[in-house]
């Protein structure tokens, strides 16, 4: 028989001593009275670990291995020192019961080691991701992120996220979602407001990055049956990103939306909405004044907070104090101050305005109308010296009196309150590097002119009768300006109407939409469609975007 070798010498020595220092721990278990236990032999829940982060647990001594309900199974090396205290404290503040185990050093650091079945094999900056430079090309996307979620060694979730914030920022995307299904995840972009389908990653890998995206979100990583908010910060080269995170569950998992919040939005000001001149100019001379309401309509995603901060901007003045209720703030504008509502604290848009007037404020930004009690308040503040902005979802300018009468406030409010109604749209840019020139059809031109023809007289343009040249996108041609895709940002479409002495009579008798828009048609508001046509023949958008937007 051979001689035992080296390798095997110091495998059987190394097995000696950790089982020396699991009968001493045992020992000092009993000793204590503290139940004992090999880590090595114990199943441990992933997400149980992740209520306390890595670099604290370290820190601390700790593995939080199991969850069920509100009670915590804690494996700990001494629960007597002050930073294993203040670890297990924090998690009893949090309504949690604790059962204490005492464990040897080589077993915590195999508990410790499973944190990277998590997708997080290094400690990170809670709500904080720092990315470099992004690639250029699109598919070298497609291509990396292939290769990194069908590889052998799936603890590269990590870098798999880090691609697709990557992949979403090169695209200027506003929203990435990754959605599971049965046997894969998708992963999706909101591009200029159309979702495209971009590519598909493991359900294994998908389960991970589910719990590297609640980790960096704060989000608890143990629940799976309800609704989740969050946000966190990228950062990169040039500035920092917000993103907000949505959880909720699904059939086959939870699904994930993350918007991004980009600086860039917040950069436009009130000539780079995309206002005909006419009307940037009459709501320039509105908002100027001293007090009133502007009240803005459209869905959700028609830029209504984009055209918001935009007009905070322009009357922002150290002269003045601008503050806004939100939910939530999306973006942080210098100069003014903001707030969010938190239903969990009992501040909403009706008290938080209440609370917001005792601030004396100049200007107020309400997020949103959505009650009697909010309205009625907005209103008396835009009648007591306040200018105030806020938004009302309604299809159209008209339809906002029909709408705040709907939700009980009195015509004789309304009627002076409110100096001026908005409703916005936002169409797809035609990218100006790829668009297709074509003549209009028959048809096409017959609406064109039709369009035009009912366009208040002072916004007509002057075209030759028929003869009508329009852009349609090349989504067939590989163009690196727009990625194919035929379009390249978007802008809005709006229709504006002012109250004036005409119209407030009118609201006094509690008139239909239908009156409401007859009356602002004939002071001369330029609708949705008119301007959306004016935008059609500048070579701007096309017709059939035109058609899918406004109708």
């Amino acid at each position: 028989m051979g001689m035992p070798s080296t390798a095997n010498n110091e495998e059987f020595i190394a097995s000696l001593k950790r089982k020396e220092e699991e009968e001493l721990v045992r020992y000092l278990a009993q000793k204590r009275g503290l139940p004992y236990l090999d880590l090595t032999r114990a199943a441990i829940e992933v997400d149980a670990l992740y209520l306390v982060p890595q670099e604290k647990a370290r820190e601390a001594g700790i593995a939080v291995i199991k969850q069920v309900g509100k009670h915590l199974t804690v494996a700990a090396l001494n629960p007597d020192i002050k930073e294993t205290e203040e670890a297990l404290e924090d998690l009893k503040k949090q309504k949690f019961s604790l059962e204490i185990f005492l464990v040897s050093p080589q077993s915590l650091a195999a508990a410790w080691e499973r944190y990277k079945e998590g997708g997080v094999s290094t400690p990170i900056e809670q709500g904080v991701i720092t990315l470099g430079e992004s690639p250029q090309a699109t598919a070298s996307f497609t291509d990396d992120l292939a290769k990194l979620a069908h590889a052998a060694n799936i603890r590269q979730v990590s870098r798999i996220f880090e691609l697709l914030l990557l992949w979403a920022l090169h695209e200027e995307a506003s929203d990435l979602h990754i959605e599971p299904e049965e046997k894969s995840a998708k992963i999706r972009l909101r591009l200029d407001g159309i979702l495209y389908d971009m590519a598909f990653i493991p359900s294994a890998v998908f389960k991970l990055l589910l719990s590297r995206i609640k980790l960096i979100s704060e989000l608890k990583l143990n629940i799976h049956e309800r609704a989740q908010e969050g946000r966190f910060t990228v950062r990169t080269q040039k500035n920092d990103i917000e993103v907000r995170t949505s959880v909720v569950p699904g059939v086959y998992g939870e699904s994930i939306a993350l918007r991004i919040l980009h600086p860039r939005t917040i950069a436009l000001g009130l000539h780079d909405l995309g206002m005909h001149p006419l009307i940037s100019a009459a709501m320039e001379e509105e908002i100027k004044k001293p007090n009133g309401m502007i009240l803005t309509t459209g869905p959700t995603g028609s830029g209504k907070t984009t055209t918001l901060y935009a007009f905070l901007k322009y009357v922002r003045s150290p002269k003045i104090k601008i503050i806004t209720i939100e939910d939530p703030v999306e973006y942080h504008l210098e100069g003014i101050t903001q707030t969010q509502v938190d239903t969990a604290k009992n501040y909403h848009f009706a008290n938080g305005l209440v609370a917001l007037l005792r601030q004396d404020p100049d200007v107020i930004m309400v997020g949103e109308i959505r009650d009697l009690e909010t309205a009625q308040t907005a209103l008396h503040a835009a009648l007591t010296g306040h200018l105030v902005f806020s938004t009302l979802h309604t299809n159209n300018a008209p339809a906002t009196i029909p709408r705040l009468i709907d939700l009980g406030v009195k015509p004789n409010i309304i009627a002076p309150a409110i100096n001026v109604a908005m409703a916005q749209r936002l169409v797809r840019r035609l990218c100006e590097t790829c668009k297709i020139q074509k003549n209009a059809a028959l048809e096409e031109s017959a609406l064109i002119e039709e369009i035009l023809n009912a366009m208040p007289i002072p916004y007509r343009p002057k075209t030759p009768d028929q003869n009508f040249v329009i852009f349609e996108p090349n989504e067939k041609l590989s163009c690196s300006a727009c990625g194919g895709r035929g379009w390249k940002g978007r802008i809005g479409v709006f229709e504006v109407f002012r109250i004036d002495d005409a119209i407030e009579n009118l609201i006094l008798q509690q008139p239909s939409e239908a009156m409401i828009r007859a009356q602002a048609i004939k002071q001369g508001m330029l609708t949705l469609r008119q301007d959306g046509i004016l935008k059609v023949i500048q070579g701007i958008t096309s017709l059939e975007e035109l058609k899918r937007v406004a109708g």
